[in-house]
């Protein structure tokens, strides 16, 4: 691994294609690890690229390598381990049989349960076996070899590891520390050639488990992953994850940004539980059902009409809901009630990058007047009169309605120049949306229809902002 870590780095490869945000913080630590021949674990919260680090390692390892044939540890013809395999290329010399071992054989993962034991990562003595072939107790060939051994001259990745029992994780110290292992006691020492890695969750510490202080200690470093830090290296990532069977469909980058702005909303909101994070699989499965929702209205509706709507934003909501622990206030607010106000805080960051923030002030805080661009809009409502827009409604009506709303277009003209009617269309939307959320006007959501109207006329009536 070491001397392929080595040539990578000489001809400029990507070492992980795919991983995205770590060029600067967690490969350079990463390339540190291998190279000083360490093992490893991978520390983060749910959603960071941890698996997905792990299963690339195998492409450190050279293509095809030497195993004697039918020993269950892949030993080398030129140093055998076992005294069967020594007693074999003894017999044998030069006519030891031989097989080739592909690089994706030498790489097994485990994930960590509660019921994983010694036998299933290190071995056992098969009684079965000793009586068949009327072999004593204490014959190595009685063992049955666990899948760590047997991952010898590869590399082997637990993941979740603090879910392993504190007895189990005993069983690793001596793989750490003096790359041998011992089944039951007895005195065979067996030597491996090999790397561990492992995953681990920064809440499971104390939610479900620990790893002991032996165990930590043996570990040679230990790399922390994190969340994407900006939103274009999140649009990246659901970029490259999201099921491609909407991928014609047309959305602007701003739309994106919404869907990415949830996630970045949701990791700094008091009413989410930050220690057990907020995967990147919100955004990718949020914009999956914006992309089949759309899909899904051009179907019905028997037209072409396949692009973004703001109401689509609203119908994520199931995305959200299972991906998000709360705490108890956010539990007292209820998931769908966290995850809408989630999504008014998304479009809010959004719209104020392109149109200028609402006030309803007279005068900005340096004494000037205040820009009026949402006047006109706001007047239309406060004279009673409403907007209705459906989730499913055809195009010609959600053009016909949006256009009704004296002085909407001439806002997005002035601070948004475009060309494509239905994004005209979509940032009009917008401009409404957010206006709610800034209270300027009214909005009720009815099953999957948005009333706008005069906010005033709303108090008056008593009737429940519903977001």
């Amino acid at each position: 691994m070491r001397g392929n870590l080595m040539a990578a780095l000489k001809s400029g490869k990507n070492l992980f294609p795919g991983i995205v945000g770590y060029d600067k913080t967690v490969v350079p630590q990463l390339e540190n690890a291998i190279l000083s021949k360490h093992h490893f674990i991978l520390l983060g919260l749910r959603g960071q690229a941890k698996s997905r680090i792990i299963r690339q390692l195998f492409n450190l390892l050279d293509e095809y390598t030497p195993v004697i044939a039918g020993t269950a540890l892949n030993e080398d013809p030129l140093n055998p381990i076992t005294p069967a395999a020594r007693k074999l290329a003894e017999e044998m010399g030069d006519a030891l049989p031989i097989t080739w071992l592909h690089r994706t054989e030498r790489f097994h993962e485990k994930l960590a349960t509660p019921d994983v034991s010694i036998a299933d990562l290190i071995g056992d003595i098969d009684p079965i076996k000793a009586a068949r072939d009327r072999l004593d107790i204490s014959n190595e060939e009685v063992i049955n070899w666990g899948i760590i051994p047997r991952t010898n001259r590869g590399i082997f990745a637990i993941n979740e590891l603090p879910d392993l029992q504190p007895r189990i994780q005993v069983g690793l110290l001596n793989i750490l520390e003096e790359s041998e292992i011992q089944v039951r006691g007895f005195p065979v020492r067996v030597p491996l050639d090999m790397v561990l890695v492992f995953t681990a969750n920064p809440e499971d510490y104390t939610n479900r488990g620990n790893i002991i202080t032996p165990l930590k200690d043996r570990i040679d470093s230990q790399i922390k992953t994190h969340y994407p830090r900006s939103i274009e290296e999140a649009k990246k990532i659901t970029a490259q994850e999201i099921d491609k069977s909407n991928a014609k469909i047309e959305v602007p980058e701003f739309v994106r940004d919404i869907i990415e702005e949830v996630s970045f909303q949701a990791r700094e909101s008091e009413y989410v539980d930050q220690t057990s994070g907020v995967s990147a699989r919100v955004s990718i499965s949020a914009c999956e059902i914006l992309l089949s929702n759309i899909q899904r209205r051009a179907l019905r509706n028997k037209d072409k009409d396949r692009f973004p709507r703001m109401t689509d934003f609203y119908l994520i909501v199931p995305a959200i809901t299972g991906k998000i622990e709360l705490v108890y206030e956010g539990e007292q607010e209820g998931s769908i009630l966290v995850a809408r106000r989630l999504i008014g805080q998304a479009v809010t960051q959004v719209f104020t990058r392109h149109f200028p923030k609402p006030s309803k002030d007279a005068k900005s805080p340096d004494g000037r007047p205040a820009d009026n661009s949402y006047e006109a809009v706001v007047d239309f409502f406060s004279t009673g009169r409403k907007l209705v827009i459906a989730d499913d409604m055809p195009f010609d009506e959600y053009k016909k309605a949006l256009e009704s709303v004296i002085g909407l277009k001439e806002i997005v003209k002035r601070y948004f120049g475009c060309d494509s009617e239905r994004e005209m269309l979509l940032r009009m939307e917008l401009v409404l949306d957010a206006l709610h959320h800034y209270n300027m006007i009214d909005r009720e959501d009815i099953d999957s229809m948005v009333h706008y109207g005069d906010i005033f006329s709303s108090m008056f009536r008593g009737t429940d902002d519903v977001r």
